[in-house]
């Protein structure tokens, strides 16, 4: 029986229970109520209003209710079936056994409190600043940065920014000092960093 069909973006969300569950690998998966079809390989997860790291989307699997285990509890973080249901009812109501869930199943690829200070993004891509920056800092974007950064995370490269905004190559600086600026104002802001 097919549930209600929902799409996973690029930004996953996470109770803060389970934030630090995730972080020290206790926790592998996330058990979703419906079906729910990840759109991208990698998502960023983000916790307690803020992101704390980039996961890959390791499996997605779809069950009924009824045939969750002790095994999809445990890469879940709890220690049985029983307090894997007990934790879905709280968050979506009453469940029928009938109903459709997702476990999708992650890997942590970068701790965003555990940044690279030698890399000048910080070991994140330019793309990962920008989606991150268009989350966080709306409101301390000018129009211009806000467009560049737009425009880098459906391009997916600088060098294709400053080509579809610039008509050349050549303003990749000024992509890379907006991508940079960006960066800044995550970290002073506390949005990522230690």
């Amino acid at each position: 029986m097919r549930s209600n069909i929902r799409f996973l973006g690029r930004h996953l969300m996470l109770k803060e229970v389970y934030a630090s569950m995730l972080l020290r690998g206790d926790k592998k998966a996330t058990v979703r109520l419906g079906r729910v079809i990840p759109k991208y390989g990698e998502v960023i997860v983000h916790s307690g209003g803020r992101p704390i790291c980039k996961a890959r989307i390791v499996k997605v699997r779809y069950k009924k209710a009824s045939e969750l285990n002790d095994e999809d509890a445990r890469i879940d973080g709890f220690d049985s079936v029983e307090k894997l249901i007990k934790e879905l009812k709280a968050n979506y109501g009453d469940i029928s056994p009938e109903a459709e869930v997702t476990i999708i199943e992650l890997k942590v690829t970068k701790k965003l409190t555990e940044l690279d200070r030698r890399d000048p993004y910080m070991g994140l891509t330019p793309v990962d600043i920008a989606r991150l920056s268009l989350k966080y800092l709306k409101n301390s974007l000018t129009e211009k940065e806000a467009r560049i950064l737009e425009e880098l995370a459906r391009a997916g490269s600088i060098r294709r920014t400053a080509i579809r905004l610039y008509k050349n190559d050549e303003a990749r600086m000024t992509v890379k000092r907006v991508v940079k600026r960006a960066l800044r104002k995550l970290l002073d802001k506390g949005i990522i960093g230690a």
